[in-house]
């Protein structure tokens, strides 16, 4: 192999190890034996796909729960008294004034 191969193969090797991403391992092992997970600054949870799930199955259920007892007992919404007929009320009342008064 000439020098030139050579020389071209450390090249190629140093750049495949800068283009990878730095390798962070942040599972450490504590007293308990169980894994901890460190947190990282600005960053969101990482959530697999089953919380992932969970957490939908559970919004949904929680929407459904809402949204069927809102349509089947709206009075627990809307309160238990009948509504006022606003056509019965006076302009007083409604805050109009007279039609005399300018």
């Amino acid at each position: 192999m000439s020098s030139f191969g050579r020389l071209f193969g450390v090249f190629r090797a140093g750049a495949q190890r800068i283009g990878q991403a730095p390798q962070r391992v942040s599972v450490r092992s504590r007293a308990g034996g169980g894994p901890h997970i460190e947190p990282q600054y600005r960053q969101g949870p990482q959530l697999t796909r089953h919380q992932k799930f969970q957490a939908e199955l559970i919004s949904g259920a929680m929407w459904f729960w809402i949204l069927w007892h809102c349509w089947h007992d709206p009075d627990a919404v809307l309160g238990h008294f009948p509504w006022p007929d606003a056509s019965q009320w006076s302009d007083e009342e409604l805050g109009i004034p007279a039609d005399d008064e300018e």
